[in-house]
């Protein structure tokens, strides 16, 4: 179960840190979506940075043992923002295809999810 955890995590945190990215540094071709009017671009960039920010916290602090409580809150937080642009994105389409961001986040709110449920039930004792 721990080595799942661990492969989710690291996929969890790539598509973080990969998200995040796109979302600061690629918004003139973000922009070109439907949805992005939702929100303006400062704000998307607070997300990016924010999702940046979650995917290091996913990773580092569980690899050093310190603060290990920090991965659990990263992937909970991840995923309420998961949920949250899923909101944003499902006003503009519903298809199921690779191209609609809606399947992305929902994929990644299930992984933040399972991994913040897995890492809490397997977290070592104060």
């Amino acid at each position: 179960m721990k080595a799942l955890l661990w492969i989710l995590q690291a996929a969890l945190a790539l598509l973080s840190l990969a998200g995040g990215a796109y979302k600061i540094f690629a918004f003139d071709e973000l922009a070109k979506m439907p949805a992005t009017g939702a929100l303006s671009r400062g704000e998307w960039g607070a997300l990016g940075v924010f999702e940046m920010v979650c995917g290091i916290l996913l990773i580092v602090p569980a690899i050093t043992k310190w603060k290990p409580g920090l991965t659990p809150l990263a992937a909970a937080a991840l995923a309420l923002e998961s949920l949250a642009l899923a909101v944003v994105y499902a006003r503009y389409s519903l298809s199921l295809t690779a191209t609609n961001p809606l399947v992305w986040v929902v994929a990644m709110a299930v992984m933040a999810v399972f991994v913040a449920c897995g890492r809490y039930a397997f977290r070592p004792p104060a």
